[in-house]
This record gives C-alpha cells, sequence and structure tokens, in this order.
C-alpha cells in the first residue's frame, strides 16, 4: 500500500491524538508509526505519523484532513514516502562531507534524488561526474556575490530542490538567501563555536588541550551558525593526537552528523519549535 508520513504542531490540548488517529481509521489507513511530543514550557503539540493507505491519493487526503487541522489550528504537512526529495550539495575544497553523502546515496543508505553539486571551486567536478551527478562551477568573489546567489537560486528553481546540503561550503550565504530558503538548508561545522572561531579551529583545540571533538548540523538562518540544531555528536581524544589527527577525527564527526541530520530531515522527522527542533527518531 501506498505510504504516508503527516507531520504537525499546535497549541496542546485534549483530542488531537483521537482526532488525527479517528480520520485515518475513517480513511482505512493503517497506521505503521507514530511518534508524539508535548512541550510543557511552550505548550506546543508535535505529532509524525506514518501511515499506509490502500487506493488513497494524497491531494484527496490532504482536502480532507484539512477541516480536522483547521479545527486544532494545526501547522502541518502530509508527505507521500514514493516521492524522494530532490537535494543540491554545496561544497567547497574539503570533500569528505560530500564524499560520504555520494555514498550513501549510492548504497541507498540515503534514499534521496542529489540534482546538482554546486561549488566556487573545480576540485569535485570529476567525484561528480563518477556518480553521473551536475556538478556547477560557480566562482566567487565579493563583487560577483549577487550575480553568483543568482545563479544559485535559479538552478534550485530548475532542479526543484527540496533540500540544500553545506557539505563545507565555507562561505557565508546571505540573509536574502537565507529568508527565501528558510527551513531548506542544513549546514555543518565543528562544535567548538564560538570558543574556537576563525581559520584552524583544530590548531587552536590542540593549543587548549581538548578533550572531545565535535560537530553539529543545523538549519541555516541569517544569523550566523545560529540556526535551530538538528543533530550533533562527539568522540573523545587524548593529548597523543597532533592537531592533522585531530582534524582526520572531526571529519568523521562531521561526516556521520550531516548525513544524520539530512536523513532526519528527508525522512520528515525535524519539526521547528521556535528556535530549538523536535527530532522523531
Amino acid at each position: 500500500m501506498p505510504n504516508f508520513v503527516l507531520t504537525l504542531s499546535c497549541a496542546d490540548r485534549v483530542g488531537i491524538v483521537h482526532a488525527v488517529s479517528g480520520f485515518l481509521a475513517r480513511k482505512a489507513c493503517n497506521i505503521c508509526d507514530s511518534a508524539q511530543f508535548s512541550d510543557r514550557g511552550s505548550c506546543e503539540f508535535f505529532m509524525r505519523v506514518s501511515f499506509a493507505a490502500r487506493g488513497s491519493v494524497l491531494a484527496d487526503l490532504r482536502r480532507e484532513f484539512s477541516d480536522v487541522a483547521h479545527g486544532f489550528g494545526m501547522s502541518w504537512q502530509m508527505y507521500d514516502c514514493s516521492v524522494r526529495p530532490r537535494l543540491l550539495i554545496m561544497v567547497s575544497r574539503a570533500g569528505h562531507c560530500l564524499n560520504d553523502l555520494l555514498f550513501r546515496h549510492a548504497t541507498g543508505t540515503l534514499d534521496v534524488d542529489i540534482r546538482a553539486i554546486v561549488s566556487n571551486h573545480n576540485d569535485f567536478s570529476r567525484l561528480a561526474a563518477s556518480y553521473d551527478i551536475a556538478f556547477h562551477h560557480l566562482p566567487l568573489t565579493l563583487p560577483t556575490k549577487v550575480m553568483q546567489e543568482r545563479k544559485l537560486l535559479e538552478i534550485v528553481e530548475q532542479e526543484q530542490i527540496d533540500l540544500v546540503v553545506l557539505a563545507r561550503y565555507m562561505q557565508v550565504l546571505s540573509d536574502d538567501f537565507c529568508r527565501r530558503m528558510a527551513g531548506r538548508v542544513i549546514n555543518i561545522h565543528h562544535s567548538f563555536l564560538p570558543s574556537f572561531k576563525g581559520a584552524k579551529p583544530y590548531h587552536q583545540a590542540y593549543s587548549r588541550g581538548v578533550k572531545l571533538i565535535g560537530a553539529t548540523a543545523h538549519y541555516v538562518t541569517a544569523e550566523l551558525d545560529e540556526g535551530p540544531i538538528i543533530e550533533q555528536g562527539v568522540l573523545r581524544v587524548d593529548h597523543a593526537l597532533a592537531p592533522a589527527d585531530l582534524a582526520a577525527v572531526g571529519r568523521d564527526v562531521e561526516a556521520g552528523v550531516l548525513a544524520r541530520a539530512v536523513k532526519f530531515h528527508v525522512e520528515n522527522r525535524v519539526l521547528l519549535n521556535g528556535s530549538r527542533t523536535v527530532v522523531f527518531r
């Protein structure tokens, strides 16, 4: 049977789960998985339901569920699981996250449609070609930034991109781009921020004798590195590791954290809760 996912959030009150499950029962839908969370601080309710629906059409389900949603003032989405999200990956000169995402995609562990790779350098054009994915080299200088982002948006529109993944793309996106793509751009960075800002964070970490190496994946907002966090990870290190060793550990953490964040997003497991996220694993 066709599989769908319903996600919703609204003010917490009695009867939400009953209304959702009752609707699905009336439509002869079988609930495969259900998760919910009530935020006591904000009094908001969050829910994700995966269900199978024999003979149902997504447009009809959406139209008929809108009455239920209106009654509770829900913010909601309903997705057809057979439709693979369309991704655009952006990268500069560090290719570990890009290579990890491409391998996961090729082996079927990341069920997405990678439509394009965009870079301000030409380093990974051959890697993109080896996976038969379009590569767009968009060089960037300060005078050409506006034009470069205009071309980037053209690619997003032409390819009907659902999610942009910054796989160590080392350029700051404009406020306008961030606003236009709100909730549709994921970034990865080392978790040393804000303690070790700027160049060579692993050298700074080495000089301070850090004992944990970490990474954070988050949604991109106009406030640099302040977007809602989706996933984080850490690995323990010790005094025996040189800066290059710390960087190698960091690359492993970054690749894994970004891949998990992308997977959570494309499986519709992430719901925004103000400046935070609810992630149904």
